[in-house]
């Protein structure tokens, strides 16, 4: 048999998984040709931090306080809004936080869909230090009723698995705040958290998620 007429298949690399069924065989003579059919079900995040808040401007760190947004808040959430108006999005969820909802639900106009909120997605709980001016707390030591990164990353893996058990194959835009969504970006990517780049109000990064 020469070289051209050997018998060829056609491997997966190790970023393939070929699923039971999903191999196809062609023969034509001494000629024969397996193929790997590749389908990767993913879950499509829109990762949003919340529009600025008053206590944001103010330089004041929120924690689990409801937050409002202000002027600019609610205009950095509208112009989201218009960025991704066509984007075709199935489901939008937020942390139950005001301003965190608030910013979903002004992105959400228009695509007909409601706004699920859950605890998931909460800020960092600061314990002691909710409420403080920032810059006041350089230097002291961390009360012992703050939310610590381990506490923080678990509740992060707990909410990218309700992503994939609730919305397999879709695509989620969800609403958080600053240091919860480093926590969900050091999970997905396997990094510390101080790896992972701050996001400012109002940004969006784009995650994919592997539903198997």
């Amino acid at each position: 048999m020469s070289d051209s007429t050997k018998p060829i298949r056609q491997e997966s690399s190790p970023y393939e998984l070929p699923f039971p069924g999903a191999e196809s065989a062609f023969s034509v003579g001494d000629f024969h040709l397996s193929v790997h059919l590749i389908i990767y079900d993913m879950t499509t995040l829109y990762l949003v931090r919340h529009g600025e808040t008053v206590a944001n401007a103010s330089q004041i760190l929120q924690g689990q306080t409801p937050g409002a947004l202000n002027k600019t808040g609610i205009q950095q959430a509208e112009a989201l809004h218009e960025r991704l108006k066509n984007e075709p999005i199935d489901a939008f969820v937020a942390s139950d936080l005001r301003r965190a909802s608030d910013t979903c639900l002004i992105i959400a106009r228009g695509h007909g869909r409601e706004v699920r909120t859950t605890p998931l997605l909460r800020e960092r709980d600061w314990g002691d230090f909710t409420g403080a001016f920032i810059p006041d707390l350089k230097g002291k030591p961390f009360p012992a009723n703050v939310e610590t990164i381990d506490e923080l990353t678990a509740r992060a893996r707990r909410f990218l698995h309700f992503l994939q058990a609730q919305y397999p194959e879709k695509t989620v835009l969800a609403v958080g705040h600053g240091i919860i969504n480093k926590a969900i970006q050091s999970v997905f990517y396997g990094i510390p958290m101080s790896e992972v780049p701050k996001m400012g109000n109002a940004e969006v990064r784009k995650l994919e998620l592997d539903d198997h």
